[in-house]
């Protein structure tokens, strides 16, 4: 089976989708074949191709090619920009796992690496009794933790990082992303967080830069996940 990763947020807006996208550059830098996949995504789209969802669309363009069907990649795809449970209910749907670990079997038969990116925060319902958390449990997925550089960051990725061990799921890194480019003391907030979080940082990704340039930040990353 090929490597896979689910990529979780401290909360919703820090950068999950840049920081997968940035992770399957720099996989590909490594001479991987990468693909990155959304499984439950709301907040999409109407298009002459059906429902698309902007996150999905980015881990498909800095996928390798040839890129796997949008269907496979984004296998629930939901209309309201609302929590999916939500979102689905007001649709009349059911979010379950076992289409989702079809398409994800699919896209580990033909890449050497699958980045999973969460919806939202670690414990996001996705239906009664069904969290995002549930799909890196289930599939015995290691979990790369995504923290948003911002005033508040560090109570949200240790209570994160607290929950992601609690629900026996093995955190193997985490990533900063500086999504606000004037928080104050960022050194040191990092200092923190490298102290305090129970897994390595795998890199630190600048603010405004493109996935494929703030690849170079996930190098040594390779050694690490590879």
């Amino acid at each position: 089976m090929s490597s896979a990763w689910f990529i979780a947020g401290t909360d919703t807006g820090v950068g999950k989708t840049h920081a997968s996208c940035t992770l399957l550059h720099a996989l590909q830098k490594a001479q991987h074949r990468a693909c990155g996949m959304k499984p439950v995504a709301s907040g999409c789209v109407e298009t002459p191709n059906g429902l698309r969802n902007d996150d999905a669309l980015a881990l498909i363009d800095a996928s390798s090619v040839p890129h796997a069907p949008y269907d496979t990649i984004n296998p629930i795809a939901l209309r309201e920009p609302l929590s999916p449970h939500l979102a689905a209910l007001h649709e009349h749907k059911q979010i379950s796992l076992d289409p989702l670990r079809t398409a994800f079997d699919l896209l580990c038969r033909d890449h050497d690496a699958v980045v999973v990116e969460g919806v939202g925060g670690w414990l996001v319902p996705l239906a009664p009794g069904l969290f995002a958390s549930d799909i890196a449990r289930t599939w015995q997925l290691p979990v790369i933790l995504v923290v948003g550089l911002r005033l508040g960051c560090l109570n949200h990725a240790l209570l994160s990082a607290r929950a992601i061990e609690a629900d026996g799921c093995r955190l193997v890194g985490w990533i900063g992303n500086r999504i606000d480019p004037s928080m104050a003391a960022v050194d040191e907030n990092l200092t923190t967080l490298r102290e305090l979080l129970p897994a390595p940082c795998l890199g630190v990704l600048p603010y405004g830069t493109s996935p494929e340039q703030a690849s170079d930040a996930l190098a040594d990353a390779m050694a690490l996940l590879c």
